[in-house]
């Protein structure tokens, strides 16, 4: 720890040691952290949060730890257990940039399956998709048309993948591509531990005259192996406003439109 007896560290250098101590303990309590530089919690706080907004480190109730490593995603029977109000929100979001006429990619994913009913309510959109899900639940919207792009089936996500998928997917135009994902930062962007999956959403946002990201403050400051784009790739991005205010001003500052959004409480 550093001695109270040296001079004081400029916040440049508090923060470089700071950095320092977290990628060897990988998380570290603000408590902690007043103690070995000897400043106060508001101190500690702002430090937190400029680096934060850098998508160096990221918040935890209490502190502050480095971005996790997604090493494998969780299947969609258990994602459809979690957060399930912050994904009904986030899904209307995103379905409210969806007009009459267009035709639109839906990823695969909790939330964005949750578009479905808000997508039945358009007229004459076309819904491209490599969701079984999303095709099943748009079944009766007869005046809709959807197209699922088939593809190596990955059951553990109720979805299809791999080169197959992108190439039908290559062969179309979106006037909106909305994106899921189960990892993303400032720093490495979107990524995914599967490396069947990058190529179908790197052929989406290329065939989209926009791209959507829409995705969980949960997810934000995990990261997996396989890099997908940058957060200044998406034109909007779409996020439950439990993201930190931090954090957000990172987002924004790379010129993202970044829309938060608060879950329902009730009726």
């Amino acid at each position: 720890m550093s001695s109270r007896d040296e001079p004081p560290l400029i916040p440049d250098q508090r923060r470089e040691l700071l950095l320092k101590h977290l990628r060897r303990e990988g998380v570290l309590s603000v408590q902690q952290i007043t103690q070995l530089f000897g400043v106060s919690h508001m101190t500690v706080r702002r430090d937190i949060a400029d680096l934060e907004s850098q998508g160096l480190v990221f918040s935890v109730p209490g502190g502050v730890r480095l971005a996790n490593r997604l090493r494998s995603e969780p299947s969609f029977d258990d994602k459809s257990l979690v957060e399930q109000p912050q994904k009904q929100a986030m899904a209307a979001e995103a379905a409210a940039m969806v007009r009459d006429g267009m035709t639109v990619y839906l990823d695969a994913g909790t939330t964005l399956l949750a578009m479905a009913p808000h997508l039945a309510e358009r007229t004459d959109v076309t819904v491209v998709t490599n969701d079984f899900g999303a095709v099943s639940a748009l079944f009766a919207a007869r005046h809709l048309t959807v197209i699922h792009v088939g593809g190596q089936v990955e059951p553990d996500n109720h979805s299809s993948v791999g080169r197959l998928a992108a190439a039908t997917i290559r062969q179309l135009a979106f006037d909106i591509a909305f994106v899921s994902t189960s990892s993303w930062d400032l720093v490495r962007g979107v990524t995914t531990p599967s490396a069947p999956k990058v190529e179908v959403k790197q052929a989406a946002m290329a065939a989209a005259q926009r791209s959507v990201l829409v995705a969980g403050s949960a997810k934000y400051g995990t990261f997996g192996m396989y890099r997908i784009a940058s957060l200044d790739a998406f034109d909007t991005i779409v996020a439950d406003a439990m993201l930190t205010e931090a954090a957000a001003q990172g987002i924004r500052a790379c010129g993202t439109d970044l829309r938060l959004v608060s879950a329902r409480t009730g009726d």
